[in-house]
């Protein structure tokens, strides 16, 4: 964004991966070998050279000193800036047991968390996967491809606790299992131990699972390491204002570091939206962010999930249903006021297009209402 609104002003970037930027989310289709890693590389390193980016790949920044406007790599070289953005992601959410630390437990959030699990993956038949969230369950289809075994440890009483109601969750559940996987609801890890070559996991249940290894995927937690050495205010993320920047003049932050409204959003469409947002204002633009419609969407052999606004997991709230367990097909339109403000869409994602679109623009839908129920239904229709 910044280059296509300043073609002149210098442009750096620094990041501790070796690699130029990946779209995370593609990880784990690296992990079971269908993606080469150039093929969800954003831009390649000529890309850079070609728009004028100084980029520096493996070299983290350290420190900043906002009143010399530097920044010191690792390195120890200092880097004058005019106006600096925290783009520092997120980490994989280490979950605080004994054992986490063993050998053949893992995280993916990286090519090189994937390059170690695929290599642990190759002498291994069993793996068990601590958390049911969507990159849980890409990641343990993943596995599944490469000829593993795959349980699935989650607290939650139901799958994918964030993105379907129980309903559909069930349903989700029934055709994974059809799959091959297995699943452990209702449950929590207590403790992870060697014993001998195996893993055993320890449940507050009572309970003992047994693994050659343990994939843990417990979520996204913002890094701020470099925004709270700045004395930048930070809670869950690093607090932002409508132009994504932070209290400190002249630095902005954005993705899956930031807090916006107490929200840390954690998604792909918002990290690019407040990057877009960011770079605008960067540039003197004065552009305002005004949220993103959380929607996450799930392909796991087959499989089409795609969860958008209020999904109204409680049942509080009015919603149109539509289920063929025969299929597996779940369609759920919450409703307020005659306007849709979330969806799950399970089995047939059609219309997840026109019904993001009714969201944002808080479409009447009174005329259609009633029609919305019917599986054969025309989404266009929501756009006249």
């Amino acid at each position: 964004m910044i280059r296509r609104l300043d073609a002149e002003g210098a442009i750096t970037i620094f990041t501790k991966s070796r690699y130029p930027f990946y779209y995370t989310p593609a990880l784990t289709e690296y992990l079971s070998g269908e993606k080469e890693l150039s093929r969800f590389t954003l831009h390649d390193f000529s890309w850079y050279e070609k728009n004028r980016v100084e980029f520096h790949p493996a070299e983290e920044v350290v420190t900043v000193d906002p009143g010399a406007k530097t920044v010191r790599t690792v390195t120890g070289k200092d880097y004058p800036y005019e106006r600096l953005l925290l783009a520092t992601g997120g980490n994989a959410t280490v979950l605080p047991l004994e054992g986490v630390d063993l050998e053949g437990v893992f995280t993916l959030r990286t090519v090189e968390d994937a390059d170690r699990i695929r290599e642990k993956a190759r002498s291994s038949k069993e793996v068990i996967l601590v958390g049911g969230g969507l990159l849980g369950l890409e990641a343990g289809n993943g596995l599944r491809k490469l000829g593993l075994k795959v349980s699935f440890l989650e607290h939650s009483p139901r799958l994918l606790p964030r993105q379907m109601d129980e309903g559909g969750a069930t349903l989700l559940r029934k055709q994974m299992e059809l799959m091959g996987f297995n699943f452990h609801l209702d449950r929590n890890v207590m403790k992870i131990s060697a014993e001998g070559k195996a893993l055993s996991i320890y449940l507050e249940e009572g309970e003992k699972l047994t693994a050659d290894m343990v994939l843990i995927s417990a979520g996204v937690c913002p890094e701020v390491t470099l925004a709270e050495s700045l004395g930048i205010e930070v809670d869950r993320g690093v607090k932002v204002d409508d132009r994504m920047r932070t209290a400190i003049e002249n630095i902005y932050a954005a993705g899956d570091a930031i807090e916006y409204r107490g929200r840390c959003y954690g998604i792909w469409p918002a990290a690019m939206a407040q990057g877009r947002i960011a770079g605008s204002n960067m540039t003197g633009r004065e552009v305002k962010y005004e949220g993103t419609i959380p929607a996450n969407t799930l392909k796991v052999a087959g499989i089409n999930l795609v969860s958008m606004g209020d999904i109204d997991c409680e049942g509080e709230r009015e919603s149109i249903l539509y289920v063929d367990g025969r299929k597996f097909v779940y369609r759920k339109i919450v409703l307020q006021e005659s306007m849709i403000t979330g969806a799950i869409l399970f089995g047939d994602i059609r219309g997840s297009d026109e019904i993001q679109s009714a969201i944002r623009s808080r479409r009447d839908i009174s005329s259609i209402k009633s029609r919305l129920g019917d599986p054969n239904f025309d989404f266009k229709k929501l756009l006249e």
